[in-house]
C-alpha cells in the first residue's frame, strides 16, 4: 500500500510534466528574477548567533488538512517580515498545500527577507522554475529520492546560486547524505509516512550531524520553551507553520514566541 508520500511524488511527477509542456527550461532562464542575485538565509544564520525563525504562509497541509482557507498572503506575509522573521517559507504546490499560482510570485514582489520555497521537488524542472520565481532557498526532502539524485539536484540549485535547505528524519538519511554539499539540514518533526510529530527526534538526531551543520527544526514546533530547548541541542533556526497560521494574527503570534525567547 503506498503511503502519503508516495501519493504525493507520483502526483507531483504528472504535474511536472504538464508545466513542462507549458512553459520550457530556458522560458524561465529568461525571466529577470532567474538573474537577482539571492539573499543568503545562511549567511544570516552565522552573522546572527541567536535563534531565527523561518515563519510559514500555508493555507493546509496533508497531515492537518484546512489551517486557513482564505488567508491573505501579503496580509500576513509582510506581518512575518515587519516581526522580525529571518526567513519567509512560501509553499509552491497546490493540491496539497492550498499554494494559488501567484503566491510565490507575489511575495518575492513585496518581500526583501530570504524567501524559502517549498515544494515537493521531484526534477530539475523546478529548481529552475524556483530561481525563476526569486526563490533564496528550496527544499529537497531526502526521503522522497535517492542520495545520488539529491545530490546532483543540489549541485544544479548551487549553480544557480541558490541556497539548499535538505530534509531529513532518520538515522539512515542522514548518514547517506552526509558528503551532500547541502547548506543547512532540516530534521523534521514529523514522520512522512505517517505524520506523527516526535519533537524529540529532533534531539536524537542531530547528535549524529557535523558540527558545522546549521541545524533546523521542523514541525510540530507551538511553543518557546521548545525552541529554547532545540536551541540548547545546536539548532539555530526553527520552521514554524501552523502554529503561526492558526492564530488569529500570526505575526502577533510571532511577536509573542520572539519576546517568550527575549529576542
Amino acid at each position: 500500500m503506498k503511503n502519503i508520500l508516495d501519493t504525493i511524488k507520483a502526483q507531483k511527477i504528472r504535474e511536472v510534466e504538464h508545466r513542462k509542456a507549458l512553459i520550457t527550461e530556458l522560458e524561465l532562464q529568461n525571466r529577470p528574477l532567474f538573474h537577482r542575485e539571492g539573499i543568503s538565509l545562511v549567511d544570516k544564520i552565522k552573522r546572527e548567533h541567536t535563534p531565527h525563525i523561518i515563519a510559514e504562509f500555508k493555507r493546509q497541509s496533508p497531515s492537518k488538512g484546512i489551517i486557513r482557507p482564505n488567508a491573505d498572503l501579503l496580509n500576513i506575509t509582510t506581518g512575518y517580515q515587519r516581526e522580525g522573521a529571518s526567513a519567509i517559507s512560501v509553499l509552491n504546490d497546490s493540491q496539497f498545500f492550498g499554494a494559488q499560482s501567484d503566491d510565490f510570485s507575489t511575495a518575492r514582489v513585496t518581500l526583501n527577507v530570504p524567501l524559502l520555497q517549498k515544494d515537493f521537488i521531484v526534477d530539475k524542472y523546478q529548481i529552475t522554475e524556483a530561481k525563476s520565481l526569486g526563490a533564496d532557498v528550496i527544499l529537497l526532502i531526502a526521503k522522497l529520492l535517492p542520495p545520488e539524485v539529491i545530490k546532483q539536484l543540489t549541485d544544479y540549485a548551487h549553480q544557480l546560486g541558490l541556497e539548499v535547505l535538505l530534509e531529513t528524519h532518520s538515522e539512515t538519511e542522514i548518514r547517506e547524505h552526509l558528503s551532500t554539499e547541502f547548506d543547512l539540514i532540516g530534521i523534521n518533526n514529523r514522520d512522512l509516512n505517517t505524520f506523527s510529530v516526535d519533537i524529540d527526534n529532533s534531539v536524537a538526531l542531530s547528535q549524529l550531524l557535523p558540527n558545522k551543520a546549521i541545524k533546523i527544526a521542523e514541525s510540530g514546533i507551538d511553543n518557546a520553551s521548545t525552541i529554547s530547548k532545540l536551541y540548547q541541542q545546536g539548532f539555530s533556526a526553527f520552521l514554524i507553520g501552523e502554529y503561526f497560521m492558526r492564530a488569529p494574527e500570526p505575526a502577533i503570534k510571532l511577536r509573542e514566541t520572539k519576546q517568550a525567547l527575549a529576542l
